[in-house]
């Protein structure tokens, strides 16, 4: 059964379209049928990160003028690709309706799909909500600054009010050691669940890395690199403790799923 995998955040700057390309990659590059959407809907760059001109985006499939299959571009691992569109000011301001329809597109690819990653926009607007709720799992992408777990809190809170979710996987970016990523996540994890009735879990945690860095200049993706360097086994890590986390699940629009709110 397919399942779906949201990477969000609760600010822009913290590496989430990095860290959701980079787990799409690394669950095709061990054999899992793996489709990533960026669902940054007129702001996308998943496909600068790729390496891809995608022809198509997925309002040409919304709007009518193409099936889905030809929306998905191939990438490396055997990844497909679902563009959300960059400059296109239409797509800025999505309603409720083109939400959910985006959503109900891809019961289209269930039957060959086994995880779909989906790259929310940033924050805790109604889009990046819509997407985060209607997911099996949550990866929140945190940095150790005030101002990232202050907007993380609020993304969170949102979820868990608006939608009914409560288990969040935690990863740590950017930290100087493991240790630090611990030491914020311990602090992160204290205020939210002091005052909200969620489950958090540490999936994992990336390292500062100069290699990372040079792989988005590049637009060759670490995970494509060497699989034994340690950003990569970091990678595999958080990856199987988050698919291997507690899914949501909940009666509202998901992925995957006929059910409606």
């Amino acid at each position: 059964m397919a399942s779906s995998i949201v990477v969000a955040s609760g600010k822009g700057g913290v590496g989430k379209t990095s860290m959701a390309v980079n787990i799409g990659l690394t669950l095709a590059g061990v054999g899992h049928r793996t489709a990533l959407l960026d669902a940054d809907f007129g702001m996308a760059n998943a496909h600068i990160l790729l390496g891809v001109n995608p022809e198509h985006h997925i309002i040409d499939t919304l709007e009518g003028r193409v099936p889905l299959e030809a929306a998905l571009c191939n990438t490396a691992n055997g990844m497909r690709f679902i563009s959300g569109g960059s400059g296109l000011l239409e797509m800025l301001n999505l309603d409720q309706k083109t939400r959910y329809q985006a959503i109900r597109l891809m019961d289209e690819i269930a039957i060959d799909t086994d995880y779909l990653i989906i790259d929310a926009p940033a924050g805790a607007s109604d889009s990046s909500l819509a997407f985060v709720t209607a997911a099996d799992h949550v990866v929140v992408v945190v940095v150790g600054e005030p101002t990232s777990f202050l907007d993380a809190y609020a993304l969170i809170k949102a979820a868990n009010l608006e939608g009914g979710i409560r288990n969040f996987n935690i990863v740590i970016n950017m930290a100087q050691s493991a240790k630090e990523a611990r030491a914020h996540y311990d602090k992160f994890s204290e205020i939210a669940t002091r005052f909200l009735d969620v489950n958090l879990n540490l999936a994992g945690h990336m390292l500062l890395s100069n290699r990372i860095r040079q792989s988005i200049v590049k637009r060759k993706p670490i995970s494509l690199e060497d699989p034994k360097l340690d950003e990569n086994l970091s990678l595999k890590s958080l990856v199987k403790n988050v698919i291997g986390g507690k899914r949501n699940d909940h009666s509202g629009v998901r992925f995957f799923s006929k059910s409606a709110a």
